[in-house]
This record gives C-alpha cells, structure tokens and sequence, in this order.
C-alpha cells in the first residue's frame, strides 16, 4: 500500500504594527494580537535582551534598544 501524502495548510496573516506578512502552518484565532519580534522590542525596549553582535547586525541603535543603567 503506498502512504498518502499528508496535505499542508498554510494561513496568512499580517503585522499589524509594521505590516510584515506571515505564513503560518496553524490557524491562529487573535489574529488582531499578532506582531513582529521588531515591533515586539520597538514596543518594549526594556525587555530586548539580544546580544549586541545581533543588536548591531540588525543596525538597532544601543541608546534606542536599552535605556538601562549600569548596575555599580
């Protein structure tokens, strides 16, 4: 007997924020609440907690990612 092959489906959805598209295999239901991991930290600053190599490969500016202080 041979195997069937199992149909994918894929759903599109868009950012809301900065209008990226997404293709998703699970339909998703707050589809409203879906952003981008960009404008995840463009929205929240102090939570980015990248590396620097990837901060500076992506061009995000350090004084705009992090308004930490340094801890003495």
């Amino acid at each position: 007997m041979a195997k069937r092959k199992k149909e994918v489906r894929t759903y599109k959805y868009d950012c809301t924020l900065t209008g990226e598209t997404f293709v998703l295999t699970q339909k998703l239901t707050k589809v409203d609440e879906l952003i981008s991991v960009d404008a995840y930290y463009q929205l929240n600053p102090d939570k980015d907690d990248r590396p620097k190599a990837i901060k500076k490969k992506l061009g995000v500016d350090e004084d705009e990612a992090t308004s930490e202080t340094p801890v003495q």
